[in-house]
């Protein structure tokens, strides 16, 4: 991906330095990860059981860290207070151009339709920080926040998702981003909202099934800033759209119920099988069209 010497976006909030440890500064799909907190077969684990029986990863996050009744507190050690200066080393800048891309694109698709973007906040973290959410940690991977409008990751992330689940690559790690973005995009439209009305309502089947379609938009609509982007700056390189598309297989539910040694279980998928994250995100990607990924009146996911 043709990244560098990009506009970084004044959005991201580094928060690495409060404490906690993590991913010194490496370039993106670097090696280096240590620190404390939860390892990365913690992480792996997590993020495999939050995709496959559909828990609310902060209730994972709670179990995992030993809090009573899966019940996530605030973690006043670690600081919220966001750095003035851009990420100093490669890979936090590499996400903050990502950011600023996503920026770019989505200001002028809601300005052609005669609405206003809100730039979500980026916010880097190592092994745990507050979010409105609840405790955000190292083992949810990346994430949206709808009650502050904040996408957080801890970048080690970025060494379970090349070595762990296979998915190497800086336009895989961009990918992620981008479908974070896509949460906040669907926050923005109201979406969200409609779906959360539905918990409590409905069957936890029936939930499972929209949170099927509320993931694999959000991989559409990573496909329309993919799309936007290319066009208006050439970012792509040979073989960045196959790094996209091999991580949106390497996480379908089907492939991590696999990968977890247990049955294919899709009345518990939540966020879509491997080929239609695939499809989804080159739906998104060929058209550009926000109106194309309009996955809840799809009659074929």
């Amino acid at each position: 991906m043709k990244w560098e010497g990009q506009r970084q976006s004044e959005n991201v909030e580094d928060r690495r330095d409060a404490g906690g440890g993590g991913m010194p500064g490496g370039a993106p799909g670097g090696r280096r990860v240590g620190g404390r907190g939860l390892g990365l077969g913690t992480v792996a684990i997590a993020l495999v059981a939050g995709w496959i029986f559909g828990i609310n990863p902060l209730t994972v996050l709670g179990l995992l860290g030993g809090e009573g009744g899966g019940m996530v507190q605030p973690a006043p050690q670690v600081q919220t207070a966001p750095a003035v200066r851009p990420p100093p080393d490669p890979l936090g800048r590499f996400v903050s151009t990502v950011l600023a891309d996503t920026e770019d694109v989505w200001r002028e698709l809601f300005r052609a339709q005669g609405g206003v973007y809100q730039d979500p906040k980026l916010v880097l973290f190592r092994g745990a920080t507050p979010t409105a959410c609840g405790t955000g940690q190292t083992a949810m991977g990346p994430f949206y926040c709808p009650g502050d409008q904040k996408v957080y990751i801890d970048l080690a992330f970025y060494q379970t998702l090349r070595d762990q689940l296979g998915a190497p690559g800086d336009f895989a790690q961009a990918y992620v981003i981008a479908h974070e973005v896509g949460h906040h995009v669907q926050h923005l439209l109201g979406i969200t909202a409609k779906v959360d009305a539905q918990r409590g309502r409905i069957s936890e089947t029936r939930m499972n099934a929209l949170s099927v379609r509320l993931e694999l938009q959000a991989d559409c609509l990573a496909g329309v800033w993919a799309h936007h982007a290319q066009r208006s700056r050439q970012v792509l390189e040979q073989g960045d759209v196959e790094e996209a598309l091999n991580a949106a297989a390497r996480i379908g539910d089907d492939a991590l119920q696999r990968q977890a040694g247990g049955a294919v279980r899709p009345d518990s998928f939540t966020h879509g099988t491997s080929a239609q994250r695939v499809a989804w995100f080159q739906r998104g990607l060929g058209g550009g069209r926000m109106a194309d990924c309009n996955t809840f009146d799809a009659r074929r996911l």
